[in-house]
């Protein structure tokens, strides 16, 4: 079934029924009844790219996220996907990975599908150097292009961030007022998001007059074993510390999981801090205190931007959006 059937049992030109596929307003009442009541009767769907074509819209997102089972970022991509929805837009998911050829490869493709715009969640996409994010910049001249918890600076690039500076600021702060002095950070990457964090851990430390020490920042693979383990080990090695700080909430349960194996009560001998509020940090006995970056509010603020900038409203290139600490067991300040 195609229009050409659906142009011979209507009695109307293929050009006709192209336009009541495409909502245009020069086709009368009556003959735009008649034509949905013969696709009706057909059962004919329409091609979606080929109406696409007409209206100038694919009324599609492109969506890359680099790995969907990592807590966040999945809530991100259900909050994306049901803010679209709301606003009659479909969405196509990318999970690209970490290597930036992957990465490349993934936006090229959605850009190949005619989508109106291109969400890069999470901050893993912003790279160090300038001329890797060449190919995002180079595509913004041709279609928005929507960053959640990253910043890149260009036309037509526009970004919804939390606040990771003072977030960590605010938390090492407390722990330090607390009189925690020995306050060991770990960290997974140096993201932009990343590496808000981390300045935000070691600002809290100056403005109490002391010195970062190399000794207390330590990078970690996102992954609960490794941060037991390489605790363990720091344990092992003599280094001392009252309390952890992490970048992400799955570091944080590796921290409870080392105080146990270890006989170190929490939160009377080591406070934790995790990052993002997730469910892991609801998952541990105690339950863990945990900054809440706002993934939803970050998602919705990037479909209303969107929105904004699909209806040509003059919106912010970069929204910024504070988070709140949430505490629970593991911190006694």
């Amino acid at each position: 079934m195609n229009i050409y059937d659906v142009s011979e049992h209507a009695g109307v030109s293929i050009a006709t029924v192209s336009r009541v596929l495409n909502g245009n307003p020069n086709v009368s009442e009556k003959t735009r009844e008649k034509v949905l009541k013969v696709m009706d009767d057909l059962g004919y769907t329409p091609n979606v790219f080929a109406r696409g074509l007409g209206l100038n819209t694919m009324q599609t997102i492109g969506i890359m996220c680099s790995d969907s089972s990592d807590p966040y970022l999945a809530g991100a991509i259900y909050y994306l996907e049901r803010g679209l929805r709301s606003h009659n837009y479909d969405a196509i998911l990318c999970c690209t990975g970490y290597d930036l050829d992957a990465k490349q490869k993934y936006f090229e493709l959605l850009r190949s599908k005619r989508v109106d715009a291109i969400i890069l969640a999470g901050s893993k996409f912003v790279e160090m150097r300038p001329k890797d994010n060449a190919y995002i910049t180079e595509a913004a001249s041709e279609l928005p292009i929507m960053l959640v918890n990253g910043y890149l600076e260009g036309d037509n690039i526009y970004s919804t961030v939390c606040d990771d500076h003072a977030a960590m600021y605010g938390a090492a702060s407390q722990l330090l007022k607390a009189g925690r002095r020995r306050i060991l950070y770990l960290y997974t990457s140096y993201s932009y998001s990343g590496v808000n964090k981390l300045e935000g851990y070691k600002d809290a430390l100056k403005a109490y007059g002391m010195a970062p020490c190399d000794e207390l920042i330590r990078q970690c693979p996102k992954d609960i074993s490794a941060a037991k383990e390489l605790l363990v080990s720091l344990h092992g090695q003599g280094l001392e510390f009252d309390a952890v700080m992490t970048s992400d909430d799955s570091l944080a349960v590796g921290t409870v999981k080392y105080a146990h194996a270890s006989g170190i009560s929490i939160p009377d001998e080591l406070n934790i801090i995790g990052y993002n509020n997730s469910i892991l940090s609801q998952c541990t006995d105690p339950e863990i205190t945990s900054i809440d970056s706002k993934v939803e509010a970050l998602c919705t603020t990037t479909i209303n931007t969107l929105m904004g900038v699909f209806s040509g409203v003059n919106v912010p290139s970069r929204t910024t959006i504070a988070s709140d600490l949430i505490k629970r067991k593991t911190t006694n300040f």
